[in-house]
């Protein structure tokens, strides 16, 4: 797998900028989900999301553009990755940024709202080399959110 393929779970991965010919490797690694959180034009040479989406179909791998831009994310950010995710329930997803970063932080954002405690999404994040612990309390926020909703 390449090195730049990070794994936060056993589902759930996040890159760096991928290149079309990244997208075919993803397919022999059976990841079934792609999902491009970069807007597209964010940089000179960054394949078009229209690009990757072809060569993900043609790899018949799911793909979602979700992009985040310097607004920050938001909810509808964190409803569109669940139903991602949700058309590929038990799937493997890669997702990726410039840094892998903006995908970790909607990944964890996403646990919040399913209740998932700060400390936890924190220390995997940690474990896989990304620290996202200035968003804790937004995390907690999330998370008793949901707890208040339930």
């Amino acid at each position: 797998m390449p090195e730049k393929f990070i794994r936060l779970t056993d589902q759930y991965y996040v890159s760096p900028q991928i290149s079309l010919d990244d997208v075919a490797i993803a397919a022999d690694q059976g990841f079934t989900l792609i999902v491009s959180n970069r807007p597209d034009g964010e940089m000179p040479g960054q394949p078009p999301s229209t690009e990757m989406e072809a060569a993900a179909k043609a790899a018949n791998i799911q793909y979602a553009h979700i992009p985040i831009d310097g607004r920050g994310l938001s909810m509808s950010h964190i409803s569109a990755l669940k139903s991602a995710l949700n058309e590929v329930k038990n799937g493997k997803a890669l997702a990726f940024c410039a840094s892998g970063t903006r995908s970790v932080i909607l990944r964890s954002y996403s646990e919040a709202t399913d209740g998932r405690s700060s400390e936890d999404i924190i220390a995997e994040a940690a474990a896989a080399g990304f620290n996202i612990s200035p968003h804790a309390q937004a995390l907690e926020s999330l998370a008793a959110r949901t707890e208040e909703d339930e």
